[in-house]
């Protein structure tokens, strides 16, 4: 068992492999129809890859951009030149499953409820229960603002404060403070963001 858990690919795939069997029993015990065990499948995408996104998220601000000016100048390279590329790296391609796997839950729950959110509620010509769909809506912008503030701002300047990119040294301390003020965006973004998806589901869901 220790070797096992000693290797990060093989305990992921096995967690994968124990969550695939606990689908398969939820198919086998749930009355639904497929298209709402399916829209099951792709919520537990989106909270698993939200769960990455996000945390990574949190770890960058709560930890890494706070103690990074504290680290002795020898010893940062080990974050620039390694933790943080790898932590990018998971961080930028988690939002990206996130907002897909959000849009395919919208998707598989009907045209009409896709439009009602991402018009806050407007689609639907303000019928009762569109407050419900305008404060998901808001959600559902803020992740989509969010993800393009990732893919858009945050990793290209990341790649060149941190020397992906080569650029001179103003530039780099340039692109390293957009970076760091758009993760910041991101972070004071995430609490609405996240209110919005978990009361919804519980109030209206």
């Amino acid at each position: 068992m220790a070797n096992l858990l000693s290797n990060f690919r093989t305990t992921i795939l096995l967690s994968l492999v124990l969550a695939a069997i606990m689908i398969f029993a939820f198919a086998r015990v749930s009355d639904v129809d497929a298209l709402t065990f399916w829209q099951s499948v792709a919520r537990w995408a989106h909270v698993g890859l939200g769960i990455l996104w996000i945390g990574l998220l949190y770890y960058f601000n709560f930890v890494q951009i706070r103690v990074m000016p504290n680290i002795p100048a020898e010893l940062k390279p080990a974050v620039s030149k390694h933790i943080a590329p790898e932590a990018l790296f998971w961080f930028r391609w988690a939002a990206l499953g996130t907002v897909i796997a959000g849009l395919a839950v919208m998707g598989l729950k009907g045209h009409l409820y896709s439009a009602e959110v991402l018009s806050f509620g407007f689609a639907g010509g303000l019928v009762e229960g569109d407050q419900g769909f305008a404060l998901m809506g808001v959600g559902v912008w803020l992740a989509i603002v969010m993800f393009l503030n990732v893919w858009g701002i945050i990793w290209p300047n990341q790649k060149r404060a941190l020397g992906i990119v080569v650029v001179d040294d103003a530039t780099k301390a340039r692109a390293a403070r957009v970076a760091m003020l758009a993760s910041r965006t991101n972070l004071l973004l995430s609490l609405p963001m996240l209110t919005s998806m978990a009361m919804y589901q519980t109030l209206f869901g």
